[in-house]
């Protein structure tokens, strides 16, 4: 036996055992692997489908409270619209009936500048009348005081 051969029968009892062993361990990792690839896969999937369960459930809840939270927003402003209107025809009603209150009470205003215009047109009249009666008799005196003043210059000249 040569170099060779005793090169070849020293690699096969020695190294192809240990490649055989370490073969049959990559084969067993690989195996191992492939195990844990398709556990993780179910289990990628089985959380997959749990997230997409999860989404949809939420996106129903979502769609649920928007729906619900737009019906309490037209309910709402349903009611703060009843409300302004009937404030507004309360507000209409008593600016209405302050109105009317105002104008009888500017009527009756009225009424009592015409009666004091009245009045005082006819003290204005009463005080002219005798202011009037007072120049007649300012007159009348004055003529007697000229009549009087003629009959002493007839009687001093009698005299």
């Amino acid at each position: 036996m040569g170099v060779i051969e005793e090169g070849r029968q020293l690699i096969q009892d020695f190294v192809t055992p240990e490649i055989r062993s370490i073969d049959a361990r990559l084969t067993a990792l690989e195996k191992r692997l492939e195990s844990f690839e398709a556990t993780n896969d179910r289990r990628f999937t089985s959380l997959d489908s749990r997230v997409e369960k999860v989404q949809t459930t939420l996106e129903g809840k979502i769609d649920k409270v928007q729906v619900s939270l737009e019906t309490k927003i037209d309910k709402v402003q349903g009611s703060l619209e009843t409300n302004i209107h009937m404030v507004q025809g309360s507000l209409e009603q008593k600016i209405h009936k302050f109105q009317g209150s105002l104008g009888t009470k500017l009527d009756r205003v009225e009424k009592k500048i015409d009666k004091v215009h009245g009045a005082l047109d006819r003290k204005i009249e009463e005080g002219m009348s005798q202011v009037m009666e007072t120049l007649r008799r300012i007159e009348t005196y004055n003529q007697i005081l000229d009549r009087l003043a003629r009959v002493e210059s007839k009687v001093q000249n009698v005299a």
